[in-house]
């Protein structure tokens, strides 16, 4: 039996529900940052890969200054964002800054046009591609570095949230 593909304007995903779906991965990290022993947030490493606090701002650079950069095409150069936003010395401090970069992107967000998404851009002056490749990327990243974290979780014998416990 074959089939006849039919064509539609349906998107496979709104662009608020791919927001939503980005905030429920952001929700689920800040949980882990929360359950993260403050002694061993910033210190802690298995294997020579980089304590939890590190990977948590990598995931800060990237995600409000570089939908910042997607809004605006005004990109300022990674290495010089990194620099504006050094790593804090207290759990409660990081937990702030990622709460602001949360509100940056509800706020931000309205603001890409659906066009815009299919634009070709070079993120950071670096990564060149799609928007949608970018937002992805920024996604990815943030899943990938909130699995590192898990692993120090349980190294350390705690039990992390549940991966799957995110809205929808």
């Amino acid at each position: 039996m074959e089939s006849t593909p039919v064509k539609t304007n349906i998107s496979f995903m709104t662009s608020e529900a791919f927001r939503q779906h980005w905030q429920g991965h952001r929700q689920l990290t800040r949980r882990v940052i929360e359950v993260f022993p403050e002694d061993k947030l910033f210190t802690f490493s298995i294997g020579g890969m980089r304590p939890f606090a590190a990977l948590v701002m990598e995931m800060l650079h990237m995600a409000a200054p570089g939908l910042r950069g997607i809004v605006t095409r005004e990109w300022q150069p990674y290495e010089e964002v990194k620099k504006a936003h050094p790593t804090p010395e207290t759990k409660e401090e990081l937990l702030k800054m990622w709460d602001r970069a949360t509100a940056q992107i509800d706020s931000l967000w309205p603001h890409i046009t659906e066009e815009r998404f299919q634009e070709v851009e070079k993120l950071f002056g670096m990564w060149e591609g799609p928007v949608r490749w970018g937002l992805l990327y920024f996604v990815d990243n943030e899943i990938h570095h909130r699995a590192q974290g898990y692993v120090y979780l349980r190294a350390l014998g705690i039990e992390p949230p549940a991966f799957w416990d995110r809205p929808a």
